[in-house]
């Protein structure tokens, strides 16, 4: 058998990895953030419309109504704004091949909302009670549908990929180190070390992110991105001191975020004013 050390071994496996994913580099609409690309957009936004269709027959769904109606209206003027914007900057439109779709699930225990790649969106009757207004509910609209604009969720799916190859072919190697540091860790503080370690700073990132081009989506649409600090100041109260530390959690804190929302809307406001339809 072939005998290679250590060091050797990890430069080859570094230059492996970097054959595959540096021709795997796409960029984030408007930000330019460069990030991770290795599934076919096809192939996530086919995932999740069956998933979304599943949800749909088993979800508790309102069919009709003034709610419904606010959702439908905020996502349909965002999806105008969004395709206009990039159009107009004659930029290829992220949106191109969504599918669009909006529903509004009845239960006022779950705050949240959520899209789908694709653009395949969810509204909880419970998140209705913190927005409380139409500008207030765009802003979070707007923030998710970043997300799929920003293909974060093709991203993180890419970035599994990586990892879950490079800690198997390394952890061969290694003897089973990794493992074992990873369970001893874990069973020690119930934590996973690569999910603080990697996948949550990351997802920090994306969040912020999603923010940003949410408000932009918002303030293209026509509303009052102002609205985003108030909030997120409902948000946090809502919490009632239950956050997680920020070193912790896949979301900045809503400190952090009112603090972000402030730098930017100023800026949004002038470099993004209202697509006239």
């Amino acid at each position: 058998m072939y005998n290679i050390n250590r060091r050797k071994f990890l430069g080859y496996f570094g230059c492996s990895c970097c054959s595959l994913i540096l021709p795997s580099c796409s960029t984030v609409p408007i930000t330019e953030r460069k990030q991770l690309s290795i599934i076919p957009e096809a192939r996530i936004n086919n995932q999740a419309s069956a998933a979304y269709e599943e949800f749909k027959r088993k979800a508790k769904l309102i069919t009709k109504g003034s709610q419904l109606k606010e959702v439908r209206e905020i996502g349909k003027k965002m999806e105008y704004s969004v395709s206009n914007f990039f159009n107009k900057q004659n930029k290829d439109d992220p949106t191109k091949n969504f599918e669009w779709d909006y529903i509004l699930v009845d239960n006022d225990k779950i705050v949240n909302a959520w899209c789908m790649p694709g653009g395949k969106i969810a509204v909880y009757t419970g998140l209705l009670k913190i927005t409380k207004n139409t500008d207030a509910l765009s802003i979070v609209m707007g923030h998710e549908i970043a997300h799929a604009v920003a293909r974060h969720s093709l991203e993180r799916m890419s970035h599994a990929m990586t990892i879950n190859l490079g800690t198997t072919v390394a952890d061969i190697f290694l003897g089973g180190a990794i493992n074992r540091t990873r369970n001893t860790v874990g069973q020690n503080t119930g934590l996973d070390i690569f999910k603080l370690g990697i996948m949550n700073p990351f997802g920090r990132k994306q969040e912020s992110e999603a923010d940003y081009l949410g408000l932009i989506f918002s303030s293209l649409s026509g509303y009052n991105i102002k609205e985003s600090v108030k909030l997120w100041e409902r948000m946090a109260a809502n919490k009632k001191g239950k956050e997680m530390p920020v070193f912790l959690s896949t979301h900045p804190s809503s400190k952090q975020r009112i603090e972000n929302l402030k730098n930017w809307i100023d800026e949004v406001i002038v470099k993004y004013p209202p697509i006239k339809t």
